[in-house]
């Protein structure tokens, strides 16, 4: 399995900005074919981001879109959409985070393409389940983060609804995305048939809140308020050094009671409100406050050399520039370096996860748009006259 476990299954890509492509980037990193299904316009994440060194190439582009070859289809036209569902026919998966009722009217729905392709996996990334109200509603990462309760963690923290700097809907989705491909294809090795599959933005991130801040209200009636109180409380966050920041999470009584002698305050280990796990948690606030007040008292390094030896879980703060030269990310070869064709020297991230059994064995960059429309027709039986006559109309390019 030198090309992953992924290795020799195909995905058509229909999808744009990041919900969809981290979903593609996860297949292709385990070796999967990854075609990416662009517009003429070419996907919007081509152009969002500052700091590109040539048009259409944004490095989130570049993050979000290795390992994946890029074909430029208009799918309005006939042509377009012939040759799309053609590539669909030699396919294992086929991912999109178009709406719904648009697949449904140019004949890209699971109906039309499983009768095509009765071995089809079909993977449809929606913002929102196509039962409910919300259905074929447009939405981005903000929006789901406002609606399922992302933004609303922060409000109960801090008192002002805030949004998480990044799009964490967007990457959480996917990858539950991705998973669910991998779940479909095993289920297919043993049956032969196909799946569709529809992970709503909404509901994931729904269900990702709940399961962490339901707490007391699990119970009917509850039996008591919503929210986990350690992870709301607004000490819940790096804590300020006399130089610098640093988090430590001393949950179990060895912890919490190494953390107290670490301190030099042994006697809290008798104290009620925080002899215990239970107690601890009730009484989080005071908790915290006793590790601000202690914190301050000693420099980043100091702490982190006492806990290291006291075995309490503790680290730096890292800024988003200090994650370049963190030194364990540097044992583990994290950041790589690569010549791109057209962009010249880029960085990049491996793939955090490791399979003994074999890995993807070289890296394919992020695509120029359509750099490879030409070599994918060819491969789906299209005669050279037939090539030039779609880059001729429009439908290819």
């Amino acid at each position: 399995m030198a090309g992953g476990p992924l290795d020799g299954v195909r995905v058509i890509d229909l999808t744009t900005v990041v919900v969809g492509p981290i979903c593609t980037r996860t297949l292709g990193d385990q070796g999967a074919e990854v075609i990416k299904v662009e517009a003429p316009g070419g996907d919007i994440l081509r152009f969002l981001a500052a700091g590109s060194r040539s048009p259409a190439m944004s490095g989130k582009f570049i993050n979000f879109n290795r390992n994946k070859r890029s074909i430029v289809l208009d799918i309005k036209q006939a042509g377009g959409l012939a040759a799309l569902k053609r590539l669909i026919a030699g396919a294992d998966v086929f991912v999109s985070n178009v709406r719904p009722a648009a697949l449904a009217r140019a004949g890209l729905d699971h109906a039309a393409l499983g009768a095509l392709n009765p071995r089809l996996i079909h993977c449809g990334i929606v913002a929102f389940g196509t039962d409910g109200r919300y259905a074929n509603r447009p939405a981005y990462d903000p929006v789901i983060q406002s609606l399922s309760g992302v933004a609303g963690t922060f409000e109960r923290a801090t008192g002002e609804p805030r949004f998480v700097p990044m799009v964490m809907t967007d990457h959480i989705t996917g990858l539950v995305a991705a998973q669910s491909i991998g779940f479909a294809l095993y289920r297919r090795e043993r049956t032969g048939i196909g799946e569709a599959i529809e992970v709503p933005m909404f509901e994931t991130m729904a269900s990702f809140v709940a399961s962490e801040h339901l707490g007391a209200a699990t119970f009917d009636p509850p039996e008591g308020p919503s929210g986990d109180a350690r992870l709301l409380s607004p000490d819940y966050r790096p804590l300020p050094t006399q130089d610098g920041y640093i988090t430590i999470r001393p949950n179990d009584n060895r912890q919490a009671f190494a953390f107290f002698d670490a301190i030099g305050r042994p006697e809290l280990k008798a104290d009620p409100r925080f002899a215990t796990p239970i107690t601890r948690t009730q009484h989080a606030a005071d908790y915290f406050t006793l590790q601000v007040e202690a914190l301050a008292q000693k420099t980043t390094e100091e702490w982190l050399s006492i806990f290291a030896a006291a075995d309490v879980p503790a680290a730096r703060y890292n800024s988003i520039d200090d994650l370049l030269d963190d030194p364990h990310l540097g044992d583990v070869a994290f950041w790589q370096s690569d010549d791109h064709p057209t962009e010249g020297r880029i960085r990049r991230t491996r793939t955090p996860v490791t399979f003994r059994g074999g890995m993807r064995e070289a890296t394919r960059p992020a695509p120029r748009l359509g750099a490879d429309t030409r070599a994918i027709l060819a491969e789906a039986g299209y005669a050279e006259a037939e090539i030039e006559a779609l880059l001729q109309s429009g439908a290819a390019a």
